[in-house]
């Protein structure tokens, strides 16, 4: 969940202004269409900053002696306490909280809330239903993460699908690959992925204009079972599975093994698996998807990055589809180990080979870095017996 805790002091203004305005101007661009509804209850709130403050007092207080010191700390604390918060649950006894700049934009679309709001540590920040879903200072890491140990992988990505990623930072990420030629992004919120272009511009960097680029606003599952296209990478950047909403198909067993249907020759999926934290990842889904994913696929690779954003690291999971005549669990222990085994330098390579640009989170170290997850979660991962199905889902904490 998320809660705005407002404590009421003189040295705080309360106004109602930037939210609103987003609000109301992109509601108005978005008209046009009768599915396009919104709730807008944006607000905006304007602060000091808190960083700034704390520097010139503490700058104050040591001219001024120790009693002045005192008293200045005393008086910042109190600010404090009357800032406003951002706090997101991430457990039921368990959560994060960060001091809030303001809410940028506040709407809702016909499947969820979404907002738009800045923090002191991560600066502009995408929030969906309460659940942050990608900020300003780490977004690079997520993304990073997520495309390019898959697109990596495969020898030579061309066709690559995107179900979700509505932020189109994943997009970004995969027509980075000099090989690809065919990126389609499918998402169902239409309105949710206009407000990502009108809100964080920098977040897609382009690759909304990317003649590579096609954009579909739909059911991802339905798109790919109306449609015969086949892709060499597939990337599901979709919303955790919570009870409420209709995303935990896309992590099933019945769904995985469609995905066999829909991939090429060495084809590779990958998905965003949740919380991939020591204390949280098999309370969670990743090790449920990782099972689930192994029921379809003779190789998987859990691997997980630290997202400071998202309060833990953040697990994914990719499969290989393998080429080899060997069938079966030693073939995908063949695959498994070649890729855990691959040097620093090979990977080094590849990037400076495959990749256009300079990647802010991943090379070869970093690589071997995120698939070393901690020994307790392979063990879970491997003692797991849990598959989810659509009869018996798996459900995520979205309190």
């Amino acid at each position: 969940m998320i809660e705005l805790r407002i404590g009421i002091s003189s040295g705080f203004v309360v106004g109602v202004v930037g939210g609103i305005v987003g609000g109301v101007l992109l509601s108005a661009k978005l008209q046009d269409s009768p599915k396009r509804t919104f709730s807008n209850f944006a607000s905006s709130v304007v602060s000091t900053s808190k960083k700034n403050e704390r520097g010139a007092l503490v700058g104050l207080s040591e001219e001024k002696g120790t009693e002045e010191k005192v008293q200045s700390c005393e008086g910042e604390r109190a600010a404090e306490r009357d800032a406003f918060w951002f706090e997101e649950n991430l457990t039921s006894v368990f959560g994060v909280k960060m001091a809030l700049k303001r809410i940028m934009f506040d709407a809702r679309s016909m499947f969820q809330r979404v907002q738009v709001v800045e923090t002191e540590q991560f600066g502009k920040t995408l929030v969906m239903d309460g659940q942050t879903q990608s900020a300003e200072a780490d977004e690079y890491v997520y993304h990073e993460s997520l495309v390019h140990p898959a697109l990596l992988l495969h020898p030579n990505p061309k066709s690559v699908y995107i179900g979700g990623g509505g932020e189109f930072a994943t997009a970004r990420e995969v027509l980075r690959h000099k090989s690809v030629e065919r990126c389609v992004m499918v998402d169902i919120d239409k309105v949710g992925c206009d407000i990502c272009r009108e809100q964080l511009p920098e977040w897609n960097d382009g690759a909304y204009e990317d003649k590579r680029f096609h954009v579909e606003y739909t059911d991802a599952k339905a798109w790919l079972e109306d449609h015969d296209e086949k892709f060499d990478v597939i990337i599901m950047d979709i919303c955790d599975p919570i009870e409420a909403g209709p995303g935990y198909k896309l992590y099933t067993e019945e769904f995985y093994n469609f995905c066999k249907t829909r991939l090429n020759k060495n084809g590779v999926v990958v998905t965003q698996s949740g919380p991939g934290a020591v204390y949280n990842a098999k309370e969670e889904c990743f090790t449920v998807i990782h099972n689930t994913l192994s029921a379809a696929f003779n190789c998987v690779i859990p691997y997980a990055a630290d997202v400071p954003s998202f309060g833990c690291n953040w697990g994914f999971n990719m499969a290989i589809i393998n080429d080899k005549t060997i069938e079966g669990a030693q073939a995908g222990a063949e695959v498994r180990s070649k890729i855990l085994n691959k040097s620093v330098q090979e990977i080094d390579q590849e990037i400076a080979e495959r990749i256009n640009g300079n990647l802010k989170f991943l090379d070869g170290l970093s690589f071997r870095g995120i698939i070393g997850i901690p020994k307790s979660i392979r063990e879970s991962c491997q003692t797991e017996d849990r598959v989810m199905t659509i009869d018996n889902p798996v459900f995520m904490y979205s309190g």
